[in-house]
């Protein structure tokens, strides 16, 4: 993993989260700007899968299992996209509060998976 981009992506989910947080407390509605947050935060997780794949092949291969780091990308990446769907079928302002525990989760995902990438010894 890349040092730089780990920081960016946590930065980004935990910035979407606490904006999904603040709108649903508020009393909104899942709107696009809560939506693009979250797709913000899948479009850095697809292309950390990207650099997941090529980061071994170019010498930088994981510290930790890669079995393990694999799951929490896969589970990583399909966690915005099912908050946004439950969103969408609820419409109210807990679906953005979910959205926001969401992205929350992402951030702890990314953070962990950067753990195991760089610092566990297999």
């Amino acid at each position: 993993m890349i040092g730089w981009y780990t920081a960016a992506q946590i930065v980004v989910a935990v910035a979407a989260g606490v904006l999904c947080l603040v709108l649903g407390f508020a009393g909104r509605r899942p709107s696009d700007l809560s939506v693009g947050s979250l797709a913000l935060v899948v479009l850095l997780l697809i292309a950390q899968i990207v650099v997941a794949v090529i980061a071994p092949l170019v010498g930088n291969p994981p510290s930790g299992s890669l079995l393990e780091f694999w799951v929490y990308l896969v589970s990583a990446v399909l966690l915005p996209p099912a908050a946004v769907f439950w969103a969408l079928l609820e419409r109210s302002r807990w679906s953005t509060v979910i959205m926001g525990v969401a992205a929350l989760s992402v951030a702890i995902m990314v953070w962990r998976m950067h753990v195991i990438w760089t610092v566990q010894v297999a």
